[in-house]
């Protein structure tokens, strides 16, 4: 019989990662609420944001500023993976899937696999090829509740995540710009007369999905202390995955299918090898494609952002 402890630190562990999969997810049905594509390239603005907060956190420890102003850090750490993951997913937008806007959709598809690949290869060039590891700004302490055991840093990332989402759940009903959003993802070409900016509105969201797996990237960086040029290939089609076991173009279905997702990863390796999480992950995509194609919540069909 399994221990009782030993399960709900598990659950701690998938709540975690599963706050990981949900930010990231939520760039993909964003993205495809409002233009019925899928951004294969979100798991590399993931990483690029992770190296920029890997940058600010290097610099400060090597000035030693870090050892005395640890929170300053981190938060500049968070806003310049935001800053250039959400400038970079702007170009990507501006660049690689406006110009295919009306294009046949396997194009803008191939556009972002090759996008994808040519990040890919920039952070290696840049980094040649090396594993980076994160600065430990900040010492590990655990709280004991009841028999569970959850650090600090746990309780940070599924705190701020959970923030994350309740502003981007805010922004997106009672903001005027989220309510272009919503009106965009209903019907483009109405919205358009109606004076809304498409063009804007589909730039912003593009950028509001970065920002979010720029965070996430900051997060997996503190937590597992080691990044590399790959690192966004495994979380991006995981978060794909949580996106469509959630309802892909369903907000609340994205933030559901992400912790879900972490949780059977976590608590499935208590039943099987920790090689197979991978396997539970896809087997489970799998499932729902075959049993409820439209996910846990279903696709939002007329109000998908």
């Amino acid at each position: 019989m399994i221990n009782p402890e030993i399960i709900l630190d598990q659950v701690v562990n998938g709540l975690t990662i599963g706050s990981i999969y949900a930010l990231i997810a939520l760039g993909y049905t964003l993205v495809y609420g409002i233009l019925f594509m899928i951004n294969f390239a979100h798991g590399e603005i993931f990483m690029f944001g992770s190296f920029a907060g890997f940058a600010v956190l290097s610099y400060s420890s090597a000035s030693g500023f870090a050892a005395d102003h640890p929170v300053i850090c981190i938060v500049a750490a968070f806003a310049a993976g935001m800053a250039v993951s959400g400038l970079l997913g702007g170009l990507l937008e501006r660049i690689a899937y406006r110009p295919l806007r009306k294009a046949p959709r396997l194009s803008p598809l191939i556009s972002a696999i090759g996008a994808s690949i040519f990040l890919q290869n920039v952070m290696m060039l840049i980094v040649k090829a090396r594993l980076q590891v994160y600065p430990d700004l900040l010492p590990e302490k655990f709280i004991e509740i009841g028999p569970a055991t959850i650090s600090y840093f746990q309780v940070f990332i599924i705190g701020s995540s959970i923030l994350l989402m309740a502003f981007l759940v805010f922004f997106i009903r009672k903001t005027k710009t989220g309510k272009a959003m919503r009106a965009v993802a209903e019907d483009r070409d109405a919205a358009s007369l109606m004076g809304i900016d498409v063009n804007r509105v589909i730039l912003l969201t593009f950028v509001t999905g970065s920002i979010l797996a720029a965070a996430a990237g900051v997060m997996v960086g503190m937590y597992y202390t080691q990044i590399n040029h790959m690192m966004g290939f495994i979380p991006g089609i995981k978060a794909f995955t949580a996106a469509v076991l959630g309802g892909i173009g369903n907000v609340a279905g994205a933030m559901l299918g992400g912790l879900f997702l972490g949780l059977a990863e976590a608590l499935g390796v208590l039943v099987m090898p920790a090689e197979y999480k991978d396997v539970i992950a896809f087997g489970l995509l799998i499932l729902v494609l075959v049993f409820r194609p439209r996910g846990i919540l279903g696709e939002v069909v007329s109000e998908r952002a």
